[in-house]
């Protein structure tokens, strides 16, 4: 006799609401763009009622800064995966997240949810405040300890790093239009070596 499965506490079952409207959300996102997507769509897909949307989020605006805030947080685990595998050599570190970067953007649907839907929905400011917690931040630390260990000049870290972080999303524009990840990588190790100490 087949023994009865253990029933799943409330806040499994909430957990697994949560994270079937996300991810039905972010498909349709991606597919449709966030202007062309429905509230009764994404209820639909993710197999839930639209009270369960409304318990979960206040509105389509909320439930898509969800997903843009995990969205960032995949990237920038991705770039600490690989820079950190390099503590002792803040250069590599800083060049082996920035080719993670590339490498997490190629995910289908990430470059328009963050570089061209995120900013338009959520306003460039309210991008930039979550882009601290996750990318630029990570950006920051790796700039930090290049100048910390004398490889690049001292120059204010969040204006630099905000700089590179809107040349890494144009790049990331550009690779998935058909330019050369390579190119772009290029590019900016010659920006970061460029800004070795004079003399």
């Amino acid at each position: 006799m087949q023994e009865p499965r253990p029933r799943r506490s409330n806040k499994d079952r909430t957990d697994a609401t949560r994270s079937d409207l996300i991810t039905a959300a972010r498909r349709l996102f991606t597919e449709k763009s966030y202007a062309e997507t429905s509230t009764p769509e994404i209820v639909a897909a993710a197999g839930v009622t639209r009270g369960a949307l409304y318990h979960h989020f206040a509105d389509k605006q909320a439930l898509f800064r969800a997903v843009i805030e995990l969205e960032a947080k995949a990237v920038a685990d991705e770039i600490e995966h690989a820079a950190d595998r390099f503590d002792d050599n803040p250069r590599i570190a800083l060049l082996a997240g920035s080719s993670a970067y590339f490498n997490a953007m190629r995910v289908p649907g990430r470059t328009r949810l963050l570089l061209l839907d995120g900013p338009a929905v959520l306003g460039r400011a309210s991008l930039d405040e979550m882009d601290l917690r996750h990318g630029n931040r990570t950006l920051q630390e790796g700039l930090a300890a290049m100048m910390d260990a004398g490889l690049i000049r001292r120059l204010p870290v969040e204006a630099l790093a905000e700089l590179l972080g809107a040349a890494f999303d144009r790049a990331a524009l550009a690779i998935e239009a058909g330019a050369s990840t390579d190119d772009y990588l290029t590019a900016i190790h010659a920006i970061v070596d460029g800004l070795a100490p004079v003399g």
